[in-house]
């Protein structure tokens, strides 16, 4: 993976989304959570791709605006630095033209039987 590599993925936004069905919120828009979920499927697919297995560490996230089931989304994340094992992606979801979230997510490139063995150890 180089820097500036991205991944795009396109979404529709369900009703099964929204913050009242999430209990993120009482509203029928999309859930802060779900967004998150997006962009962090993004980034992993964009790793994925590259041949790493990787696990989420960082998120820092804002929703600007509000949207409702049925909204076409497209979310972008674009490897923006790297750190050892570490990499960091820009993301951003829109709608249209309109920039629903954008931030940044750090995720740690992982070998998965050692990742997991360890976990099992501690069990």
């Amino acid at each position: 993976m180089n820097i500036g590599d991205k991944h795009i993925l396109k979404h529709t936004v369900s009703t099964e989304e929204t913050a009242s069905a999430m209990r993120s919120g009482g509203l029928p828009v999309f859930a802060t959570p779900m967004m998150i979920l997006l962009m962090e499927h993004t980034a992993y697919a964009l790793a994925k791709d590259a041949g790493y297995e990787t696990v989420g560490t960082a998120v820092d996230i804002q929703h600007l605006k509000a949207c409702v089931p049925g909204t076409e989304l497209v979310s972008s994340a674009e490897l923006v630095g790297t750190e050892g094992r570490k990499l960091v992606f820009k993301v951003c979801v829109m709608a249209g033209e309109t920039v629903i979230g954008e931030g940044r997510h750090e995720r740690f490139i992982i070998d998965p039987e050692r990742f997991m063995a360890k976990l099992e150890k501690k069990l």
